[in-house]
């Protein structure tokens, strides 16, 4: 199995939790000679700043959290062996902004602040992350349908003299730095043996395949 079939059965086997995204230049990596960056991508607060931004992502409750389960390292190694140089420079300016955004907000790098502090500027990247991303689906739904109506873009494009958009130039939603470290966060977790094992309800020799299981309030889904 290679790297692309393997993130399309674990996203389905997450029930789509992975975000198209996410997907897309996870992808798009796979066929990118200048994916994997030479040397270190990250400096080391950059590395911790990551492992904390998963273990806020999915802290710990009942379960372990990401940190417990050695999130942080691997989403520095996806992002630096398997992404493209665009979301490469995404995700390292994310990290970036959202430690300036920290200093701004509270004097502070975004290592020095508290839980509830961290959970609030995630909260807001968040939201911000949710709205463009939005705005974006909108303009490439619209650009699809004027590619099914012929007359409607050349309409809109008589007066220039071009055609907006080609069959090789397939727009693409842009790399968001909260789109990616949150589901790497969800991927790396769920797949690693903390997650399987005590997030799921994890059975070592499991029985015959149901595909309908009844589950009672609060019961861990099946790993």
């Amino acid at each position: 199995m290679n790297r692309r079939e393997a993130v399309r059965n674990v996203a389905f086997l997450m029930g789509g939790a992975l975000s198209a995204t996410t997907i897309g230049v996870f992808l798009e990596g796979c066929n990118s000679p200048t994916t994997k960056a030479k040397g270190s991508l990250f400096t080391e607060d950059q590395q911790k700043l990551i492992t904390e931004v998963a273990d806020i992502i999915i802290p710990t409750t009942s379960s372990p959290g990401a940190k417990a389960a050695g999130v942080g390292p691997f989403i520095a190694m996806m992002i630096k062996d398997c992404y493209p140089d665009e979301a490469q420079q995404a995700f390292v300016k994310g990290l970036e902004d959202l430690d300036k955004q920290a200093k701004d907000e509270y004097k502070k790098s975004f290592l020095e602040l508290t839980v509830a502090q961290r959970q609030e500027l995630l909260g807001k990247l968040r939201d911000a992350t949710v709205a463009v991303t939005k705005v974006e689906k909108e303009k490439l739904e619209e650009l699809d349908k004027q590619k099914t109506d012929p007359e409607k873009a050349k309409s809109q494009t008589e007066n220039t003299g071009t055609i907006s958009i080609l069959p090789k130039d397939k727009p693409k939603m842009e790399p968001r730095f909260f789109s990616i470290i949150r589901d790497l966060t969800l991927l790396g977790y769920f797949t690693s043996e903390v997650g399987a094992t005590q997030a799921y309800a994890f059975v070592e020799i499991p029985g015959r395949y149901d595909g309908c299981v009844d589950l009672k309030p609060g019961q861990k889904v099946w790993s």
